[in-house]
């Protein structure tokens, strides 16, 4: 099979979208998307990009994509965060994920980053296990925090 690694262009983002969706029903929470084509296009191709997105193509279909956006640590300096590697259902197994996640690291060290850091969800055994057989550490101890936006609204009337 024949793919290409590229970097995405506006006019991908609703292939991008329905890769999303894609993860969020693999993962269980199909209503949690709510990002739009528009939000992924004004977000990501504007004059300060909020993210850098690499899509694996196959003929004229986005069968892949890996998202990342630049993040800093105290510890360690320049990092990159991983959003998401998604590769299709029909695709799994095929190289696409290898492919995608080589071009993040590739990048990666260009850019001189001291680490990239992601998430997998632990019930994803095939996808920690192909991130531990390229070398990353899966930190077990370590839980994942957020707020969002009800808790950013309520936590800010509280302030």
């Amino acid at each position: 099979m024949k793919f290409v690694i590229r970097n995405a262009e506006k006019k991908d983002m609703p292939q991008v979208l329905h890769l999303i969706n894609e993860l969020a029903i693999f993962e269980k929470e199909p209503e949690a998307v709510e990002v739009t084509v528009e939000d992924l296009q004004n977000d990501g191709f504007g004059l300060n990009p909020a993210f850098k997105c690499f899509v694996a193509e196959v003929e004229t279909k986005i069968e892949g994509i890996a998202l990342i956006y630049n993040r800093y640590s105290t510890w360690k300096g320049k990092i990159l965060h991983l959003e998401d590697l998604i590769v299709s259902k029909s695709m799994r197994g095929s190289g696409l994920g290898t492919a995608l996640l080589d071009e993040v690291v590739n990048y990666g060290h260009q850019l001189g980053v001291k680490r990239i850091n992601w998430e997998v969800i632990d019930w994803n055994e095939k996808a920690i296990t192909f991130y531990e057989k390229k070398g990353a550490k899966v930190l077990r101890d370590w839980d994942v925090v957020w707020l969002d936006e009800t808790g950013i609204t309520n936590y800010v009337s509280k302030l």
